[in-house]
């Protein structure tokens, strides 16, 4: 595993409507475009939307969230924060979040975190 990029997720459960905080650090010294924030809800089609990024509100509605270098400038740390409005039909369902390093177009880094959402 690198350590080039890594995610962590704040809540390790959250239900319908809570937010999640998380965080992207990157430590690659080397050439990159964007990184990407995704996210998959087991057994769903439903997603995470994105309300806060570096502590500043957006909307996003989508899975995945694509931040490109020039936007972060000089930042190493992404802080964002998400929330759905899911509910899972058993008592939870796991939710993978990737961050990905992209290189023209490529994959070069990434890293998962794991989460769950919760019938209240």
């Amino acid at each position: 595993m690198s350590d080039e990029v890594k995610i962590s997720l704040q809540e390790q459960e959250v239900a319908a409507g809570q937010e999640l905080h998380g965080t992207v650090t990157i430590n690659y010294a080397g050439r990159w475009d964007s990184v990407v924030i995704n996210s998959q809800i087991e057994n769903s089609s439903d997603v995470f939307s994105y309300s806060l990024l570096n502590g500043k509100k957006i909307k996003h509605p989508y899975a995945r969230l694509s931040i490109f270098r020039h936007e972060l400038k000089d930042k190493t740390v992404v802080e964002f924060v998400s929330s759905t409005n899911y509910v899972p039909a058993s008592e939870s369902s796991s939710v993978k979040f990737r961050v990905s390093l992209i290189q023209e177009h490529k994959e070069i880094f990434s890293d998962i975190a794991y989460t769950r959402v919760v019938k209240v």
